[in-house]
């Protein structure tokens, strides 16, 4: 599967099978930091990923106003 790292941006091949949980912490990425995309559809940790995706992972941000 195709992984596409945000900050600073990456690609990476991966093998599949296997849940976003297990990529994230293969990753060493914590998962309340990011947003999980899968084929352009947000992705929870226990969504099984297959050969063919194409994975997002995007960092949160949040702000307020001034």
């Amino acid at each position: 599967m195709k992984v596409v790292l945000r900050n600073p941006r990456r690609e990476l091949e991966l093998p599949a099978p296997r849940d976003v949980e297990a990529l994230l912490h293969e990753l060493g990425v914590v998962p309340e930091s990011v947003l999980v995309i899968r084929n352009d559809t947000l992705a929870t940790r226990d969504e099984h990923l297959d050969d063919t995706d194409v994975v997002e992972i995007r960092p949160v941000v949040s702000g307020g106003a001034r």
